[in-house]
């Protein structure tokens, strides 16, 4: 059963190794995701599984990086040229083989995870297609609720690239009220309104989070939590919501 959950954004710019002189621009950003991850650690979890979007690996084929991510999976910041090196949760102790190395939205997660030094419960990931349908979202959220007594997500992703002219998806005229729904979904725990979230115009704007989010829905019913907002601005033109779930 689902017990807490944090929703963060998964920008790189949240390391401040990544940010470098622009690192406290995200301070409060930082600060509010360290206060979630704090929220799951209260929670007493039995199993905390990071969520997000996956991503499109060069070299094959356009493969996206979905699917299962064990406890001790590596990530790395290289590929944005900062020699940081992270995994998802302590490695376990027994043999552990490398697999398949995080997508940049688990590897923010496990980030967060390292520099709040958590040791509550085993890590695992779940990296989502960007075009996963909501329904198929919701049957996965309902299964991880299930997999142990007292489950715990932290659900990485930002809202949408087209709030600015600088935006990375230049400006759109919808991705303001877009990710205002949203927000007020996250802050409320409203389960409805984040499932009814439309698929096709959140691809449009570039919305990273979406089907995380709607994850989380599937996973928070009849949960009976109640959600808090932390955080939530547009740096660089991309919403960013932080909230908490409890």
């Amino acid at each position: 059963m689902l017990v807490a959950a944090a929703v963060c954004p998964c920008p790189p710019l949240l390391v401040p190794e990544v940010a470098a002189g622009a690192a406290p621009e995200l301070d409060s950003a930082r600060d509010a995701c360290l206060d979630a991850v704090a929220v799951l650690a209260a929670s007493r979890p039995d199993l905390l599984v990071v969520v997000g979007p996956g991503e499109t690996l060069p070299g094959r084929d356009g493969a996206p990086s979905v699917g299962p991510f064990p406890p001790g999976t590596h990530g790395s910041f290289r590929g944005v040229g900062v020699d940081l090196d992270v995994t998802l949760g302590p490695v376990p102790e027994e043999a552990f083989t490398p697999g398949r190395p995080l997508p940049q939205s688990l590897t923010v997660g496990a980030w967060l995870l390292g520099r709040a030094r958590w040791s509550s419960s085993p890590v695992e990931g779940l990296a989502l297609p960007e075009a996963a349908a909501a329904e198929d979202c919701a049957e996965a959220g309902g299964m991880l609720a299930r997999r142990a007594s007292r489950v715990a997500l932290l659900v990485m992703g930002d809202g949408s690239a087209c709030r600015t002219l600088k935006a990375p998806g230049y400006l759109d005229e919808r991705a303001a009220d877009f990710d205002g729904r949203a927000t007020e979904a996250l802050a409320s725990a409203d389960l409805d309104a984040l499932a009814a979230l439309d698929v096709t115009l959140a691809h449009e704007l570039k919305v990273a989070g979406r089907a995380p989010w709607q994850l989380l829905a599937g996973a928070a019913r009849d949960a009976g939590l109640a959600g808090r907002l932390l955080y939530e601005n547009a740096p660089y033109g991309v919403g960013y919501t932080v909230a908490a779930w409890s």
